[in-house]
């Protein structure tokens, strides 16, 4: 058998195994929701999540009610993939801190991060308030609600907090994969392109691009797009397998086949 391609950049929003989840039976998960919920005079973290879960852990169990470092070594734990322990601590920082918003909203987006989505969206709805919205926090939702297949609702959070930061990629770049999940491929790459031209569009929202424009069978494009952040050998193994994914599907959703450990994440947006 053909060694699975690293795709964790182009293929890692897999918004695309939700579009084909009947086929493939993939499960769903979010990957790098954001808040803004970093401290101000938080110190940059140590250079690996290992050694930044550790370095952070200390500082809680130091102290576990420390808003700030709780906050902290929950986001290292989700750094360093220890998802349900992030949500235990955020968990506990909720109760010793009641109604902080900072974190409500890490709790939030560790639930979400682990596949909590209702139970993310309602924390993460009293963690700002429409008197005072965090344009980051409504993009979370609406990322939640889309895991939900609640499309409609989410892209009113997207328009929402769009209307606060115009232009946003990474709100345009989730709205965009939002239009993917109901096979609105037009529409979704209309919107990524939009992210696309913005000076501010990261990696994430090409990777986006190029897999809206590769799931309508542009696949020469796709991968031209994807080379600005790939190796060329890379972003020809990405496009590649994707085209035969596609395939696949128009053989027959009982003939597809997941490849062991292929990458499942979904709606996300960069850190702040």
């Amino acid at each position: 058998m053909r060694q699975q391609p690293p795709l964790s950049r182009l293929l890692a929003s897999a918004a695309l195994l939700a579009l084909l989840a009947a086929g493939l039976g993939g499960c769903q998960t979010v990957s790098d929701v954001t808040g803004s919920l970093k401290s101000r005079a938080e110190p940059p973290p140590p250079a690996t999540p290992q050694r930044a879960a550790d370095v952070y852990g200390e500082r809680y169990r130091a102290n576990p009610k420390d808003a700030v470092a709780a906050v902290a070594y929950g986001q290292a734990l989700r750094n360093n993939g220890q998802r349900e322990q992030a949500v235990a601590v955020l968990e506990q920082a909720t109760l010793a801190n009641p109604g902080n918003k900072t974190v409500l909203a890490a709790y939030g987006r560790a639930l979400a991060d682990n596949g909590n989505f209702k139970l993310a969206f309602d924390v993460l709805s009293r963690a700002h308030s429409p008197d005072n919205p965090d344009w980051r926090l409504l993009s979370v939702q609406g990322t939640a609600l889309d895991q939900m297949g609640r499309h409609d609702e989410a892209r009113r959070y997207y328009e929402s907090a769009l209307k606060i930061v115009p232009g946003e990629p990474s709100v345009l770049s989730n709205l965009g994969l939002s239009y993917m999940l109901t096979r609105e491929l037009s529409k979704a790459e209309e919107v990524l392109r939009q992210a696309y031209g913005s000076q501010q569009a990261d990696a994430r929202v090409r990777q986006n691009l190029a897999l809206v424009v590769g799931l309508q069978g542009r696949f020469s494009e796709a991968e031209q797009i994807a080379r600005a952040d790939l190796p060329p050998d890379e972003a020809a193994a990405n496009v590649a397998y994707l085209k035969e994914m596609i395939q696949g599907q128009s053989q027959g959703r009982g003939k597809a086949k997941s490849r062991p450990g292929a990458p499942v994440a979904a709606l996300s947006q960069p850190e702040e």
